[in-house]
């Protein structure tokens, strides 16, 4: 049981980390309009986040039961799945670039129950029917590798069709009228969007959590635990009350840490932008989240907000995007799964013996 505790643990620092990682995801935009200070934009992500993150738990049946075979997961599977998604996000986060803490996650934990199954690929669900009667795919290839190349996609599109609309709309507005409105506009499109990162990425967090209980009963670690941790016994696979509540907090602290280092890239260095910018960003990828988030697609935040500011500024000008650093950020998107897939891996191997698994 202690071991399951100190797994738990390990997934709320991911998801601390996830908290101010991605939260600059949700706020860079308002920030770097000024339409909000910089604690304040934290505080109204934080906020938002905590009750985005309660919303629901499609996202989080798909992670925690509908990617790899639940059969061969362990502790010892997810424990070293979070350190490797937590070794990325760091590296990432230090780097100042906006990677996604889901793919990062996921990668991870695929990585992770590769090395368990003695490298079957079979664990790792491609593409499987949801069961008789139930319409719908779930697995791999429909879930996560499909939403990974359609959804930066849509953001792009979404997000610079959105932009033409609008700068039809405000043609005749003076420069002061547009700041005013947008202004205005953008404080309820950061909460949207504030919401649409708790609702998709702290679901993630949870169902790995769900996992991580459902692991611990099934192999009897927990048959005659003290009553007062009777909350972990988790005899089939379900997001307990307890899971939402305190995964939705976790995010919440991290978002208020703040990532001062990607908002700046997202905020500054890729694209320079005004309030009717950033409300037409975050609304396409908030909109892109929500979509997603209730087909149980873990869609990136990453991906849907910095690609609808790409989309944004596009259309602002051709010119407006920043090349190298959209260079930098895709080559960063495309590692993410492979690399931490091999980190999980090789933490496998090396915790394997050293706890006689």
């Amino acid at each position: 049981m202690i071991f399951l505790l100190l797994v738990i643990l390990s997934v709320f620092v991911f998801e601390y980390i996830n908290g101010f990682h991605d939260a600059a995801n949700a706020i860079a935009t308002v920030v770097s309009t000024k339409v909000l200070t910089p604690r304040l934009a934290v505080l109204m992500a934080a906020i938002f986040n905590l009750v985005g993150a309660l919303s629901g738990e499609a996202v989080a049946k798909t992670v925690g039961a509908g990617l790899v075979d639940t059969a061969y997961v362990t502790t010892v599977t997810i424990l070293a799945a979070m350190l490797a998604g937590i070794c990325w996000n760091l590296l990432t986060w230090w780097l100042g670039l906006p990677t996604s803490s889901s793919h990062a996650l996921i990668g991870g934990l695929c990585g992770a129950a590769l090395a368990s199954a003695g490298g079957h690929w079979s664990v790792i669900k491609w593409s499987i029917h949801k069961g008789p009667g139930i319409a719908g795919w779930d697995g791999m290839l429909p879930k996560v590798i499909l939403p990974m190349i359609t959804s930066p996609i849509a953001g792009f599109v979404i997000g610079f069709i959105v932009m033409n609309l609008l700068f039809i709309l405000v043609w005749n507005w003076t420069p002061f009228a547009v700041n005013r409105t947008f202004g205005k506009l953008q404080l309820l499109s950061a909460g949207y969007m504030a919401w649409g990162h708790g609702f998709a990425d702290a679901q993630k967090t949870m169902g790995v959590i769900a996992l991580a209980t459902f692991a611990a009963t099934k192999a009897g670690k927990l048959e005659h635990i003290p009553p007062v941790f009777s909350f972990l016994y988790t005899p089939n696979f379900e997001i307990h009350l307890w899971i939402k509540i305190a995964c939705a907090t976790v995010m919440g602290l991290g978002t208020w840490a703040g990532g001062w280092r990607i908002i700046r890239t997202l905020g500054h260095r890729l694209v320079t932008m005004k309030p009717v910018h950033g409300f037409a960003a975050e609304a396409t990828g908030a909109t892109i989240l929500l979509v997603a988030g209730n087909l149980g697609m873990p869609v990136s935040t990453t991906h849907a907000i910095t690609t609808s500011i790409m989309g944004v500024g596009t259309a602002k000008h051709k010119r407006a995007l920043d090349l190298l650093t959209t260079e930098r950020i895709v080559w960063a998107w495309i590692f993410t799964i492979p690399a931490t897939g091999i980190l999980a891996f090789g933490f496998l191997l090396l915790f394997r013996p050293l706890l006689g698994k």
